[in-house]
């Protein structure tokens, strides 16, 4: 098991007042700039994705290697869910999970990946089979599965303050597989479209828990401390992807 290390951001030193916590208008506007700075857009390989600079190898490793994550986010979830206390708050999480399992009358996004991969060339066991997976993925994506485990609820609901910005990136991929990627069947993109919506509602409802949990400023900092883990997780998914099987760049 990792034990997650998270990172001290530079926004949330002890380096202004007496330590007291920001307002919370400021602690607000610390996550959303750590999110929005950090967010793995910015990463070279999604930015040559959404130029269409991607060989169709490259595109499907992706594909194939992403759904690792997608696959392990009903299970940190769960693990989140185990965490709460109180019957509304269980009943909300509890949708997270079925956004991505489905539920009746939805597949759910777990589903709508594999007709991604489907969409993409790509055989739905393959993806299942695991065996294409890079080491590096496996372990950034262990490593976000256990510190929602095994850290406060806290910080493993600010983990997922990447939500903030996801949705951009969502309408930003849609754009760019239309029209770079026609080879990908256009129903494919479900999963991207649907996230849309989701992750709008998902950021701003676990923004208002982090927002009220965090008392103090060891809480604000913590919580900082887990969304930069985050962005440090997908990241370094697209470090391990960028790289490929053989160890050097696409």
């Amino acid at each position: 098991m990792i034990t997650p290390v998270l990172p001290a951001p530079a926004c949330a030193a002890h380096t202004d007042g007496d330590g007291s916590p920001w307002p919370a208008e400021e602690f607000e506007r610390r996550l959303r700039e750590l999110a929005t700075r950090r967010y793995h857009d910015r990463h070279p390989f999604n930015q040559r994705m959404h130029a269409g600079r991607l060989s169709p190898e490259e595109l499907r490793r992706w594909i194939v290697n992403r759904f690792h994550y997608q696959r392990h986010i009903p299970i940190k979830d769960a693990l989140i869910l185990a965490k709460l206390e109180r019957p509304d708050l269980r009943r909300s999480w509890l949708r997270r999970i079925q956004d991505h399992d489905g539920r009746e009358g939805d597949d759910g996004g777990i589903e709508r990946w594999l007709r991604l991969g489907e969409a993409a060339g790509l055989a739905r066991a393959d993806l299942w089979s695991g065996r294409h997976v890079l080491p590096g993925v496996r372990f950034a994506v262990e490593g976000y599965v256990n510190l929602c485990g095994t850290r406060p609820v806290l910080e493993a609901v600010a983990a997922s303050l990447t939500e903030l910005v996801a949705p951009t990136i969502m309408v930003t991929r849609i754009g760019a597989f239309q029209d770079h990627y026609p080879w990908i069947e256009s129903d494919g993109l479900a999963y991207f479209e649907r996230r849309v919506d989701q992750g709008t509602r998902d950021g701003r409802e676990a923004l208002s828990l982090v927002l009220s949990w965090a008392r103090t400023r060891d809480q604000q900092e913590a919580a900082l401390g887990a969304l930069a883990y985050k962005c440090e997780v997908l990241w370094s998914l697209l470090d391990a992807i960028a790289l490929g099987p053989g160890g050097s760049p696409c």
